[in-house]
Order: C-alpha cells, then sequence, then structure tokens
C-alpha cells in the first residue's frame, strides 16, 4: 500500500483558552456556586416501579432538626405542562400519585444544611398499591410503536434481492443499556427575585431549560435566567429538562429563599436518563465476490411510559455502504423504567456494533478480507438519492488506517496468532454517523483597544467550544487568540443550540462567521465614510484583515487598524450578531455527511480465562475541517476510552422483580479504568465539508461509535466465536 499523504485541513492545536481557570479552581460549576440564605433540597424516590402512592406521612421529617418545607404531591404547585423542544422533556413532576418506574421522585425536604435534608428524606413513610409493571421488552403487554419517526426507509425491492441472493447473513445483535455518568454531579440552584428566577444549572442547552421552565411556572421567557458557563460532562444527559430542576425552582419558591439541588450518583442513573438497549435484526445479501445486494435492518429499543426518545438504530444502515436494495425500520417498546435519553452516538453506537458485526461476517462467509469487503461497498454517492456527498472520506479513512496499524501483517486463519497464553486478534470496523445541525446565534463585538469578544447562550461541555470559537473568530478577525473573550452558557446571550449531536461546532461556527463577516464590513463601512482613511472608496471584496488590521488585498500599506477606525469614529466598540440556519439539500444538490472514521483493534484473549484485554487501537476520522487538532484528538481518546467500555464494560442492569437498578454506583456499575485502555493513534483525514461555510462536521460522538464492533471482530479472528452481545464477558468467550 502506497504511503498516505495528509491533507491540510488540521486547525493549530492552541491550548484550552478556559484550562487556566479550571487548572486553578476558578471556573465556577453550578455545584460551586453558594448565595446568601441558601437552603439545601434532598428528593425522595420511590420504592416500586408501578402502583400509586396510598399514604404518605411526613410528620417525622417535617420536625427533623433544620427543615424547613416538605413538598409532595399533596401540596405541590401545579405546574404548567413541559413543552417538547426537538423531543419531549418529562411532566412536572410531584402532579399526581402515580408511580411509573422505581426511583421517581415522590417528594423533596428542603432543609438548612445538606446533612439535615438528607436526614429528614430518609424519615417519609411511604405506603403503595402496587401494579405489575412491565420490565421485559418482550412481555406481550408492552405497548410497541412502529415507525416512531416515521423515518422508516425502503429502496429497491429487498425481499426478492434476499430471496435470489447466492449469500445471506441473518443475525440478531444486542447491546445492553449504559449510563452517561458524567463526572460532575447534576446541580440546580434556584433563586427567586419577584417574579424573575435565575438558575446556575447543569444542563447542555440553557435556552431549552429556560423555554421549559417558563412555562411549566407561567413565566414569561426572558423571566428566567439560566446560567451554565461550565458543565463537569454531559454526553447527552443534560439534553432535557429532568424533574430535579422544577422541584428546586418550586422548592425556592415554598420556602423564600435560593434552594440548591444535588443529585447523588444513585440518583443520577435514575433521574438523567440512560442509553436505550436494542435489539437488531440484520439480514445481508451479497454475490459470492461480497458485493452487497440487499441490506434488511430492524431494530427495537425500548422506552419509558411517558417518556420520548429518537434513536433510530437502523438509519445507520441506510449510508454506510452501497446497496441497490435497503429496507430499515425501527421499532419502541414502553416499559415501567427511568427514562431513556440521548447517549454519545445514539442510535449509531447500537446500529453499527449490529451493521459492522454483520458485515464482518459477510466478509468471513464470502473469504473475503474484512478490510476490502469494506472498501469494495463504499457508497460513492448517496445510496439512497444518488446525490454526490457534502464530503466523505470512508475510504481514505479505511486506507490509512491499515496502514498505520500494519493490517497487511495480519494472518486471515482464525486462531493463527498469539503470543505465549494470548491469542491475538485483528478487527475492523467503518464508521458512518449522522448529520445534525441547528439554528443558532451569536454576538462579536470588537472593543476601542482592537479585542474582541463573543457571546452566545450555548455551553461549552468540556469538549473545547470556548477554545475552537476564540480560534475562529481569531482567525476570522485578524486578531491573536488570546485577543478574543468568549462569553456563553448565559440564556440571556444571544439564543444558542445544543451541545449535542456533534452539531455545535457547526452550528455556533457558523453564526461567529456571519458575525464577524458582518463585523468586518461595518468596519469598511465606516473606513469608507472617512475621506482621509486609507481604505477610503475600497469595497469590502478587496479588502482582507491581519493583526488587527483592514488592508487593500495585494497591498499591505493601504490600511489602518480596528482600533483606529474606532477612534477615529469615536465608538468605545462596534458589534454584528450573525446567525446559522442549516443548508437544505435541495439546495445544494448534496447529502450533507456526518463524520466518517475507521477503527483497528489488536485484541489479546487469554485462552485459559476468556479475558480479552484491547492491546492498541488506530482510530481514523473524517470530520471535516479541523478547527484544533489537540483538542480534537482529546474528543476523539474520549470517545474512544466509552466504546471501549460499551464493548467490554458497561451494562445498566434493571432487577426484574423489582425494577430497581441494581448497580447505580461506580462501585458496581463497571467502566474501564486507564490500564484498560492501550495506546491509541488517532488520525484525521478528509477535507473541509461542504455543507458549512466553516467546512467542519463535528466528531463529538463519532469516537465512540466503531470501536465495539472492531473489538467483537478481532475477538472472532483471535477465537472464532462470534459474540453478538454487548457487552462481551468472559464467560461468552470461554463458552
Amino acid at each position: 500500500m502506497t504511503t498516505i499523504q495528509q491533507p491540510r485541513i488540521l486547525g493549530a492545536g492552541v491550548d484550552r483558552v478556559d484550562g487556566p481557570l479550571k487548572v486553578t479552581g476558578q471556573a465556577r460549576y453550578p455545584n460551586d456556586v453558594n448565595l446568601p440564605g441558601m437552603a439545601y433540597a434532598a428528593v425522595v424516590r420511590s420504592t416500586i416501579p408501578s402502583g400509586r402512592i396510598t399514604r404518605m406521612d411526613t410528620t417525622a421529617a417535617e420536625k427533623s432538626p433544620g427543615v424547613l418545607e416538605v413538598i409532595t404531591h399533596e401540596n405541590a404547585d401545579h405546574l404548567g405542562e413541559a413543552p417538547a423542544t426537538f423531543i419531549k422533556n418529562p411532566q412536572p413532576p410531584l402532579q399526581d400519585d402515580a408511580i411509573r418506574f422505581y426511583g421517581q421522585y415522590i417528594a423533596v425536604v428542603v432543609a438548612d444544611t445538606q446533612q439535615n435534608a438528607t436526614a429528614a428524606a430518609g424519615l417519609i413513610e411511604v405506603e403503595y398499591e402496587r401494579h405489575e409493571a412491565i420490565l421485559d421488552p418482550h412481555d406481550p403487554r408492552a405497548e410497541r410503536i412502529k415507525d416512531p419517526w416515521g423515518e422508516d426507509t425502503a429502496w429497491g425491492d429487498v425481499r426478492t434481492a434476499l430471496n435470489r441472493a447466492p449469500v445471506m447473513i441473518d443475525q440478531t445483535y444486542t447491546t445492553s443499556e449504559n449510563t452517561n455518568n458524567p463526572l460532575g454531579l447534576f446541580t440546580t440552584l434556584a433563586s427567586w427575585d419577584g417574579d424573575t428566577l435565575t438558575l446556575h444549572d447543569s444542563n447542555q442547552w440553557p435556552n431549552m431549560i429556560q423555554q421549559v421552565v417558563a412555562a411549566m411556572f407561567g413565566l414569561p421567557r426572558d423571566a428566567v435566567r439560566v446560567l451554565t458557563p461550565f458543565v463537569g460532562g454531559g454526553f447527552g444527559a443534560g439534553l432535557r429538562c429532568w424533574s430535579h430542576i422544577p422541584l428546586a425552582v418550586m422548592a425556592a419558591r415554598h420556602v423564600g429563599r435560593p434552594v440548591k439541588l444535588e443529585l447523588t450518583r444513585p440518583e443520577m442513573f435514575t433521574g438523567l436518563g440512560h442509553r436505550t438497549s436494542s435489539i437488531n435484526w440484520i439480514r445481508l445479501g451479497a454475490t459470492r465476490d461480497g458485493r452487497l445486494t440487499a441490506i434488511e435492518h430492524e431494530s427495537l429499543t425500548t422506552l419509558p411510559l411517558d417518556g420520548d426518545e429518537y434513536e433510530p438504530c437502523s438509519s445507520v444502515s441506510t449510508w454506510s455502504y452501497a446497496s441497490p436494495n435497503v429496507t430499515a425500520r425501527d421499532q419502541q417498546v414502553r416499559l415501567n423504567i427511568p427514562w431513556t435519553n440521548f447517549m454519545r452516538a445514539p442510535g449509531d453506537a447500537q446500529g453499527n456494533f449490529a451493521l459492522e458485526s454483520a458485515i464482518d461476517e459477510l466478509a468471513w462467509e464470502v473469504g473475503l478480507d474484512p478490510l476490502e469487503i469494506r472498501l469494495l461497498n463504499y457508497a460513492e454517492v448517496d445510496p439512497k438519492t444518488g446525490r454526490p456527498w457534502s464530503s466523505n472520506a470512508l475510504r481514505r479513512c479505511l486506507e490509512v488506517g491499515a496502514q498505520r496499524f500494519g493490517w497487511s501483517n495480519r494472518n486471515p486463519e482464525i486462531g493463527s496468532m498469539r503470543d505465549g497464553h494470548e491469542l491475538v486478534g485483528y478487527g475492523v470496523a467503518g464508521v458512518s454517523f449522522f448529520w445534525y445541525q441547528q439554528p443558532c446565534s451569536a454576538k462579536v463585538i470588537v472593543r476601542g483597544d482592537g479585542s474582541a469578544y463573543v457571546r452566545s447562550a450555548v455551553t461549552d461541555i468540556g469538549t473545547g467550544t470556548y477554545t475552537i470559537m476564540a480560534q475562529l473568530a481569531a482567525g476570522l478577525l485578524g486578531l491573536e487568540v488570546d485577543q478574543v473573550e468568549m462569553q456563553l452558557g448565559d440564556s440571556s446571550m444571544p439564543v444558542g443550540t445544543a451541545a449535542g449531536g456533534s452539531g455545535l461546532t457547526a452550528a455556533l461556527g457558523s453564526a461567529v462567521h456571519d458575525a464577524c463577516g458582518r463585523l468586518i464590513q461595518k468596519f469598511v463601512d465606516l473606513a469608507g465614510t472617512d475621506p482621509f482613511s486609507p481604505l477610503a472608496n475600497v469595497p469590502f471584496e478587496d479588502v482582507a484583515v491581519s493583526e488587527g488590521r483592514l488592508f487593500r488585498k495585494g497591498d499591505p500599506t493601504r490600511g489602518e487598524s480596528l482600533a483606529r477606525i474606532l477612534a477615529v469614529h469615536g465608538l468605545t466598540e462596534l458589534s454584528a450578531d450573525g446567525n446559522s440556519t442549516p443548508n437544505s439539500p435541495d439546495q445544494l444538490g448534496m447529502t450533507p455527511a456526518g463524520a466518517r472514521g475507521a477503527r483497528f483493534v489488536e485484541v489479546r484473549v487469554d485462552e485459559d480465562l476468556g479475558r480479552v484485554r484491547v492491546a492498541r487501537i488506530v482510530t481514523v476520522n473524517d470530520g471535516g475541517r479541523i478547527l484544533n487538532e489537540k483538542l480534537a484528538r482529546s474528543q476523539i481518546l474520549g470517545g474512544t476510552v466509552g466504546g471501549v467500555g460499551m464493548a467490554l464494560f458497561e451494562d445498566t442492569v434493571t432487577d426484574k422483580d423489582t425494577g430497581r437498578i441494581a448497580n447505580a454506583t461506580f462501585g458496581d456499575y463497571l467502566i474501564p479504568v486507564n490500564a484498560d485502555i492501550p495506546d491509541v493513534h488517532v488520525e484525521f483525514v478528509g477535507e473541509p465539508d461542504a455543507f458549512n461555510p466553516i467546512g467542519v462536521k463535528g466528531i463529538g460522538e463519532i469516537g465512540l461509535v466503531g470501536v465495539a464492533p472492531a473489538i467483537a471482530n478481532g475477538i472472532f479472528h483471535a477465537t472464532g466465536k462470534r459474540i453478538r452481545s454487548l457487552p462481551i464477558t468472559m464467560d461468552e468467550v470461554m463458552d
């Protein structure tokens, strides 16, 4: 294989601009904020999965030291319905006596200290009328929802193609429930000032929290201010207005003082949602030489009784590989479980495991190298519409990854590679991630000293938004990064979108790009009104910007600084608003391509114990233009760790008799530690994407996708055992 030359798509690996604040403890997370006169809240959770409350005795709790208020469904405020944003939000808590899942909030205690609130919450006595819970997705009583989002897809004639296919793979793949578990405990601090409300809250979308809380409490939207400058991780957990938020608001109104409600780790397991489990049925038809003729993918995912979740696992099969006949269908089943919710790479993580496992099975069935079968079926254009991609470097990811990994050293015979008592296996998986972008706004201001600041209500959940937006604005305004101040995480700023779906960089970055362009236009217009300016009568398209100066293209001597233009016109600052709206595929005549990637994994399997060790990983990614190589690499590393967790460790276990999550602590819920993570080589390829002005595609989630099937495929190469369920455990390897 020839040497691969890297394209010039990587932005400078600038250190985090918010790093000094974080390492010195000056970055204030919601649980760091304290207000004068603040009280503390503790929640009480149900201990049955289905039924209703028949009696609550709060007497002992109310008499407990320091207790200010005990709120139950009997004395709670009546709240308005929670509006849907792009997805349904939980309805207001404590509005009735119904129990829908184990761990549901049924009361909140407010006291002068956290210890007193927690102690009092334990004194409340609850009696229930128990109903038979539905906890098994195969329970015939469970409600099934077919085509829940109206996105089931089909083209060609799958049935005929499968019947005529010389080779067919027909298998079922399952994935377990996983729980997001960001390190920072989610916290809400609610403070009323008359009819206005301020929330310091852990979330990934301040404007959504603002909108939902305002609707629940009958307030004008601008009467609610949500402050989220820093979040201790999210992974999707902060994309809804969870029930603890209105509980804190209600408690603060009841006691007439600020109230802080910080969830415990077990409460995080039941109160913030989790990745749904999935069952994926896949049938592949192919020719004898491995060319796909049909793909049929159907998924079933779990759902709470009153919840909503957009997680089409089967859709990954509609854009990953070329096939003339495709059917993708999704179903959901309602159970008495806590809310399911987005978790890093929702839908794609589960669906990709199934598809890439099936593709690997097909390769072995037809006698093709697993890498070659993926290259053979590469989708040059959108398989559904025939439109060109906005960009798609999946082929390049596979080729570069194979070279970096040393795939050519692989002995194709099963069980043929070993190192002492360990069997060695090589696994590969392709990755094709969905595209997502929402409207977003930003304001950019240049001050009299020539420095700038950027404002938007979006929040940075640790992905590096502060830094890459400072870099982008600095580049567009001709400034140094340290001359740009970022102000994020305040709902009173220009309306922002969610920090999720790998869509924030494209959304906010495009808004910043728009604002900077409008701002430079304003400076050019100002200079044009000054007959003594070197830029007088110079049209906008002939102006360039560098080192804080505007100058005529081709003649750097004919220009002046931004600071001087402001001073000449007696201005202390100049600002411009920017907006971004996603382009339409019809407008551009192409299909937006999300990120693409390839995973190459070496696994070691102890043939006596069945212990699986991941020895090394090569992950190559097409994220379009990469604004900051250092932070992008960090995102891929973090996603890779999550992928190892999904493959070998993580499983949120629900007791099928009680509905209780049995491992809701870090002592019981297994996650990878440093010793479980090998050397990871990260590389970026591709080109700037054509679907937005800054050429990005987003990489926050793609790092996780593909890791699990690559590990499973490597285990098959090492042992000959095809494991089709996650997580992969020692007993399955030994079976």
